[in-house]
């Protein structure tokens, strides 16, 4: 009710602009107003105009104020990530293109043109603003590295780097608590992106009714209570929720594509996802495959059979680091630890796959 009746105040304004227009570029029509003369009104130049303005007002000005208004509230967030340099560039930009258009309207005077005159000026200062406006925001960089005069080069160069080295965490990443351990070892610099749809769904899970979700709920907030204390660790709150994307993982996408960032996830479907949509992931899992040590098929190791496998006479063990090992023969050695030989290795995408013989078995 509100959006309508916005509408029909937008159509009586665009009305009486129209009305207006007609007027001041001199199209009237020679109009008496008296109850003989009633059709004229409806085929004048005036009723053509305001009716004209009234539907620019009622479809086209309220679609572009609705647009507006979501682009004014979409600045909460992204106000705060420009620079006071670009703000203040933008603003003598705009300055400096109205004085432009002004000695230009000063050395042509176009107000001597009939009916066009007037419209053209307005035109040609609102082309200047806005160029001298995009000029200030996007392109005085490349102006003052041109006279070899880049005083804003260091600057650049660290704000660069600040917003690469910006890593957004989802939800499973920091249940899972690595890479705490991992920024504590120095190899994952800059800033760390905790979007607040991330601490929402922390949160469900920790007052789940299900006891297991439940404390892998408690344990993100822990490990991420613990990183926030960690002086060497930054982490930054992001009061973005996106309230028209219902799904966590395609918000995390739309927030690293605003940001220029990057996702740490341990969750598959999010890196295939992510990659497809142009967005960098660092993948937990694919971290920790990379850093295990590289063995070799011939080489020899010492393992603990703890289970069976799935073939027959197959036993399973675990190195260090959670590689799984698969010993051919092995069942007879259930929970002895004894030394194998590498046959083989496989790669799967959950993790690496070693399988070997008893050296006491493949001596003989």
């Amino acid at each position: 009710m509100l959006k309508r009746g916005m509408r029909l105040v937008l159509a009586l304004i665009g009305g009486a602009i129209g009305y207006n227009l007609i007027v001041i570029l001199g199209f009237a029509s020679e109009l008496e107003l008296s109850l003989t003369n009633i059709d004229d009104i409806f085929t004048s130049t005036q009723f053509f105009g305001a009716v004209s303005g009234a539907l620019v007002g009622f479809f086209i000005l309220s679609a572009l104020i609705e647009k507006l208004l979501s682009f004014v509230l979409k600045l909460d967030f992204d106000y705060s990530n420009i620079p006071v340099k670009k703000v203040l560039a933008g603003f003598f930009g705009l300055i400096l293109g109205l004085i432009v258009a002004g000695i230009v309207n000063f050395a042509f005077p176009l107000d001597r043109i009939p009916r066009l005159g007037l419209p053209l000026q307005i035109l040609i200062s609102l082309i200047l603003a806005y160029l001298g406006l995009y000029m200030g925001v996007y392109k005085l960089e490349d102006f003052v590295s041109v006279f070899s005069f880049d005083l804003f080069s260091e600057e650049k160069i660290e704000e660069t780097e600040k917003e690469a080295r910006l890593k957004i965490l989802d939800t499973s990443v920091i249940i899972d608590g690595r890479v705490s351990d991992i920024c504590k070892t120095g190899f994952l610099e800059g800033s760390l992106v905790i979007p607040e749809f991330v601490l929402e769904e922390l949160q469900h899970i920790a007052d789940s009714g299900d006891e297991l979700k439940r404390n892998r709920g408690r344990r993100g907030l822990d490990i991420l209570k613990q990183m926030q204390n960690d002086s060497d660790i930054d982490v930054e709150i992001v009061n973005k929720k996106f309230e028209d994307i219902p799904e966590v993982d395609s918000k995390l996408v739309k927030l690293a594509k605003i940001m220029g960032g990057s996702i740490i996830t341990n969750d598959y479907n999010l890196n295939k996802v992510s990659e497809l949509q142009g967005v960098e992931v660092l993948n937990i899992n694919e971290l920790a495959n990379a850093v295990k040590p590289v063995v070799l098929p011939g080489e020899e190791m010492t393992v603990e059979i703890i289970k069976e496998g799935k073939e027959k006479d197959q036993g399973v063990g675990y190195l260090d680091d959670g590689t799984m090992i698969v010993v051919d023969n092995g069942k007879n050695y259930m929970g002895e630890t004894i030394d194998v030989m590498v046959t083989s290795i496989l790669q799967t995408a959950a993790g690496r796959m070693i399988f070997a013989r008893p050296k006491s078995h493949s001596s003989s």
